[in-house]
């Protein structure tokens, strides 16, 4: 149990995986293609990340041809909905966030 509790808030400890769940949160489901261009960053970069957020029990992968999609885990034993709800909630107003919400239908589909 306490080593779920680590490895959870270990995963929302740096604001790229806190933008990359709230983005699954709001969506549903991304490529990993998709979640690189919200986040700006190298795909390996976002590999290791999403692979953290996994480990956590956060999201689930599954590849679709040649593209790794991410999708948020709904476990209430992993998270409870009102950290679910808090973190969302924190990051209603912030100016990043907002940005990657109004983004997040314009995201190029992989192909």
């Amino acid at each position: 149990m306490l080593s779920d509790t680590t490895l959870v808030a270990k995963a929302f400890s740096d604001s790229s995986r806190v933008r990359a769940y709230v983005a699954l949160q709001t969506v549903g489901d991304l490529c990993v293609c998709q979640i690189t261009e919200l986040l700006g960053l190298a795909t390996a970069t976002v590999s290791r990340h999403m692979s953290v957020l996994r480990s956590a029990g956060l999201v689930e992968s599954y590849k679709k041809g040649r593209w790794v999609h991410y999708t948020s885990i709904e476990d209430e034993k992993k998270i409870p909905g009102c950290i679910k709800n808090w973190i969302c909630e924190q990051c209603a107003e912030d100016p990043v966030i907002l940005g990657d919400v109004n983004r997040l239908p314009t995201l190029s589909r992989c192909n």
